[in-house]
């Protein structure tokens, strides 16, 4: 089995240690290293090249700086924030900075390990009322927005597309739509050739305005 190596980076040495144990304790994930500053965890994830970087917001150096120069300069690295801070107030500029995932510590028991895994198989996971919010965000964004007249997208690019939006995995969205993964992966890159979109956030905001996301679409 090919686990996933996840590299942590919080300021707190007990978070670190609880987090390192519960996942350890899962036979898919590897930790293989710590950091407790922002430029440590740049540093370690540009060494080490782990699949998923566990980031504090609020230690020192900046989480989210550390995320951007993560995202910037390791292509295959994905970040899931992990914070005690309301994604009310840090959310949308955790998803600009590139991250793919959103946990709250209160929530790590039951969402952290569903996030690694997402993220790694480069899906992406926000936790309930974070999906909420994004959805709030861009509708009302959408005032402004112009529609597109003649939607370039397939039927079947649709579906793939709605999936992806609602941050199912490609292993997800094929199991949903008795496709392989790789053709997910397939439809995926068609998609944003054809839209001229470039990550999961702009599918988002091109789903919603184009109405291929429903209140009661759950994952």
């Amino acid at each position: 089995m090919k686990r996933i190596r996840v590299l942590l980076a919080d300021d707190h040495p007990v978070v670190r240690a609880g987090v390192r144990a519960f996942l350890e304790s899962e036979p898919d994930i590897a930790v293989v290293g710590e950091a407790s500053i922002g430029f440590q965890a740049v540093a370690l994830a540009q060494d080490l090249h782990p699949d998923v970087v566990i980031m504090d917001i609020s230690m020192p150096g900046s989480g989210l700086d550390a995320t951007r120069q993560i995202r910037a300069t390791c292509a295959t690295t994905q970040v899931v924030i992990f914070t005690f801070h309301d994604p009310d107030i840090y959310l949308l500029d955790a998803v600009q900075a590139g991250a793919a995932g959103f946990v709250l510590k209160s929530a790590a028991d039951t969402d952290l390990v569903t996030a690694i895994r997402a993220v790694a198989e480069g899906g992406a996971f926000l936790s309930p009322s974070s999906t909420r919010l994004v959805v709030e965000e861009y509708r009302a964004g959408l005032e402004s927005d112009h529609a597109v007249a003649h939607d370039p997208l397939s039927e079947r690019e649709q579906e793939v597309l709605k999936l992806i939006a609602l941050g199912y995995t490609a292993s997800e969205a094929a199991a949903s739509l008795k496709l392989s993964p790789k053709s997910v992966e397939t439809y995926r890159t068609r998609i944003m050739q054809k839209l001229g979109l470039h990550n999961r956030v702009a599918l988002v905001q091109y789903a919603l305005s184009h109405h291929l996301l429903t209140e009661e679409a759950q994952h």
